[in-house]
């Protein structure tokens, strides 16, 4: 498995309906709400034979309510 992080900027007011459908999606390890720039961060698990875009495009980015995403991959732990 392969780990990425999901920030999700969200339209205003949205945000908490974005977070259940992500939820009810059950493909995140774990999902936080933040401050900054972005709305939530999502830690996601991706099976290695996925490829990661397509996986994500199709598990997350059409849920109504997301305005931008920004993804952040990750490579060896130490």
């Amino acid at each position: 498995m392969r780990c990425v992080f999901v920030q999700f900027r969200c339209i205003p007011g949205k945000t908490y309906e974005v977070a259940d459908a992500i939820y009810e999606r059950e493909v995140v390890s774990e999902l936080y709400s933040t401050s900054g720039e972005f709305d939530l961060i999502a830690k996601i698990y991706i099976p290695e034979d996925a490829d990661p875009g397509h996986f994500l495009n199709e598990k997350l980015f059409d849920i109504p309510g997301i305005s931008r995403t920004l993804t952040t991959m990750t490579f060896k732990a130490f």
